[in-house]
């Protein structure tokens, strides 16, 4: 192993935590009460489908900045909110300045100090760049499946992040708390190692189950997946 290449959303940084906390701010701003969780997990929600018609041509290809917004737009007409382009700009980049689970910082300096760290997220560069400053995450590059014009699952996402490290996709493994994603990239020929995310979608969201030899490495955080890689 080279390189470790991370999903960012759910793995890295708690999306769920942040956008509610900006919905929040924004509800506010604006004199508004709503279902502010529901609100997030419906802007999740729409994040795969959205993926998916680019990934079946139904859209040309599209930045994670752009659907995410055109989400929010449809969810704040559903929840007969008026706002400003302003504002929903605003809201939009709230993805941009996302908090680290606690951690994350710690773990990735470790693993940083033996191993090559990356992102491979469908993050746009711009919006991952930018939560990497926001967030003092200290990655050696930003790669995003923007560079591909691939979302993952596609193969493409994979084995292009290896290409561009310059190692072979069985020295590159993928950190990830989304055992689909890894599945994905263990058939591009990448390691994998899980990390657990249990409150990813709050303290009543399901956990993830995975088998104990589902994935090259099982870690419960990333400072335990720095003890068991020797950094």
């Amino acid at each position: 192993m080279k390189a470790l290449a991370f999903d960012v959303f759910g793995t890295v940084v708690d999306w769920r935590a942040g956008i509610i906390g900006e919905l929040e701010a924004f509800g506010r701003s604006q004199g508004l009460q709503r279902d502010w969780p529901a609100f997030a997990d419906g802007w999740r929600a729409g994040y795969a489908p959205a993926m998916d018609r680019v990934r079946r041509g139904e859209l040309p290809w599209t930045r994670i900045d752009d659907l995410h917004r055109a989400i929010l737009v449809e969810l704040l007409a559903a929840a007969d909110i008026r706002a400003s382009d302003a504002d929903v700009d605003h809201l939009n980049r709230a993805w941009h300045r996302l908090d680290p689970w606690p951690d994350s910082v710690a773990g990735l300096l470790r693993l940083k100090q033996r191993y090559l760290i990356t992102t491979l997220s469908n993050g746009n560069v711009s919006l991952l760049t930018n939560m990497a400053k926001h967030a003092g995450l200290p990655w050696d590059c930003v790669i995003s499946a923007e560079l591909f014009r691939h979302y993952k699952p596609d193969p493409e996402a994979y084995l292009g992040c290896a290409e561009l490290l310059d190692v072979a996709p069985g020295e590159l493994t993928l950190v990830a708390a989304h055992p689909s994603d890894l599945h994905a990239a263990r058939a591009a020929g990448l390691g994998t190692a899980y990390v657990a995310r249990p409150l990813e979608y709050g303290p009543d969201g399901v956990a993830h189950v995975v088998k104990p030899d589902e994935f090259d490495i099982i870690a419960t955080d990333f400072v335990d997946l720095a003890d068991q890689l020797g950094a």
